[in-house]
């Protein structure tokens, strides 16, 4: 299935993506894409559902984040070998774990603001993982049997912040408009293996990123089990596991966004996202 929010920004509803591409309501079946709604439970009975029943969304409204009330909002850092190259640091021997305030979290196709201050403000295509049942001491085995489904995500950053202003890199990660994530929820059933997609992306048209899933330094299994050793994942927690070579900051010369940019990412089978950059007020 393919799931996903739609509305204004504070009022959005669930939504399922019909094979006709239509947007049906959901929300006659679930509150939000939050909490107990990602349960393998309740994927199965949406899964079960008629579509052709299920109420048209006419027009085409906004999209936003597809998923609700998100509690933690994860990072792994270096995960590709390329990208650690490119940004001239050693491959880690665990994964590098920071966050995102999850106030960053957008629509995939809302606004990318660039924040006061700002000269180095960066993209990163990267896929999301988006929990479904609590973790806790989890094995790479059973890792997987906890995804409620996957998703894009837009790490943004700002490198300056990041690297040159003292402290963890949350600081580079958390402005507001840094973490478009979607456009769907690709629940993990139509996801054959999350470590073998295709992923790009492009700024005002020129292909900055051109990598896959299969270059992940660590898989997705070993990530989340990884993680759970430190702290228990909840259902609607949002984990990015890392980017592709390409970005900004690897360019020769460097090359961040500026107001006017277009950004265009996406992973195949999990949708694009298109977003505009534009000064923060």
């Amino acid at each position: 299935m393919k799931l996903l929010r739609y509305g204004p920004v504070g009022s959005e509803k669930p939504g399922i993506l019909d094979d006709d591409g239509k947007i049906r309501d959901l929300s006659g079946h679930i509150d939000d894409l939050s909490g107990e709604a990602l349960s393998d439970e309740t994927l199965t009975t949406l899964r079960g559902l008629d579509l052709a029943t299920l109420p048209v969304v006419e027009g085409d409204p906004r999209i936003g984040a597809c998923v609700a009330n998100v509690g933690k909002f994860i990072c792994i850092g270096l995960n590709y070998a390329d990208h650690a190259a490119e940004s001239g640091m050693e491959l880690p021997a665990e994964p590098v774990i920071f966050f995102k305030a999850t106030s960053a979290i957008t629509g995939p196709n809302d606004q990318v603001e660039i924040p006061r201050t700002s000269v180095k403000t960066d993209w990163e295509v990267e896929l999301g993982v988006v929990i479904g049942k609590a973790a806790k001491y989890v094995s790479e085995e059973d890792a997987l049997d906890h995804v409620a489904g996957y998703c894009v995500v837009n790490d943004l950053s700002e490198r300056d912040f990041q690297l040159h202003r003292s402290g963890q890199w949350v600081k580079g990660k958390s402005a507001d408009t840094f973490g478009p994530i979607g456009p769907w929820l690709v629940t993990r059933d139509e996801v054959a293996d999350p470590q073998d997609l295709p992923m790009y992306l492009e700024v005002n048209g020129h292909r900055y990123q051109d990598g896959s899933t299969k270059t992940m330094h660590f898989g997705v299994a070993t990530v989340i089990s990884h993680l759970s050793q430190f702290m228990s994942l909840q259902p609607g927690d949002v984990i990015s596991t890392g980017t592709p070579p390409g970005v900004g900051m690897g360019q020769t010369p460097q090359t961040y966004l500026k107001a006017g940019d277009k950004m265009e990412l996406g992973i195949e089978g999990l949708g694009v996202q298109r977003q505009n950059v534009v000064d923060s007020e």
